[in-house]
């Protein structure tokens, strides 16, 4: 009993920091991770597997590593801030597979990317055929970033000659309850403006599942009542 709550104990204290670790670090998806960040990442949970699985270890022996890590994270990550020569050879740089409409077979072969992979990468961007692009760049995290050509791009209003109303951020104000008054700060408004959108409808904060400013500066409420209904 008292090895499976020393486990227990273990298992989320590794947990919390590890968390901890990665929230330093950065906020990046999966995806968009560079190499060095990616290998960092994988060693992490490795290092934190050890000390979970052998209790007889001391803690340290997980921790320190990560801790190692973590700064040698955060100093290439600051080098790469800082260096453009540091970070093309640590990141690499973006290449261009498609120019002005005509693939880049050489580059295409140098970053081992096939015309399958290239096709599903362009589907994944809503475009079918290789003719409707102009130009497609392959980015430092993998990710392809495509321009399509002029007459397949889709209309925007200036291309109408039509000047759309200002967007504002939208604010969520009430989520589950509870006030946001951080929100309500960015939004400018205040506490008093906030009672008094209840008061109109009837309602009160714990009534509201969410309640917000959209883009256009109205207030939207959806309440508990509303949602167990649908």
């Amino acid at each position: 009993m008292t090895t499976l709550l020393i486990s227990l104990v273990r298992a989320l204290l590794i947990y919390t920091i590890v968390v901890l670790v990665m929230r330093i670090m950065g906020k990046r998806q999966l995806a968009q991770l560079q190499p060095f960040e990616l290998v960092v990442a994988l060693m992490i949970a490795d290092l934190a597997a050890i000390p979970m699985e052998d209790t007889s270890k001391p803690l340290l022996i997980g921790l320190i590593p990560i801790a190692a890590l973590m700064l040698a994270e955060l100093i290439l990550s600051y080098l790469t801030l800082k260096s453009e020569r540091i970070r093309a050879f640590v990141c690499g740089s973006p290449v261009i597979v498609i120019e002005n409409g005509r693939l880049n077979y050489d580059e295409l072969k140098k970053q081992r990317l096939n015309l399958n992979d290239l096709m599903e990468q362009l589907r994944s961007k809503n475009i079918f055929n290789l003719s409707d692009v102009e130009f497609a760049i392959l980015e430092t995290s993998g990710q392809l970033n495509v321009i399509p050509k002029s007459q397949k791009r889709p209309l925007t209003p200036e291309d109408l000659n039509i000047q759309p109303p200002y967007e504002n951020i939208p604010y969520t104000l009430i989520m589950d309850g509870h006030i946001h008054h951080q929100n309500l700060m960015k939004a400018k408004r205040d506490i008093a403006w906030l009672n008094q959108q209840l008061e109109e409808r009837n309602l009160k904060a714990e009534d509201i599942i969410y309640a917000g400013l959209d883009s256009g500066g109205s207030f939207e409420v959806r309440t508990y009542e509303e949602a167990n209904k649908s």
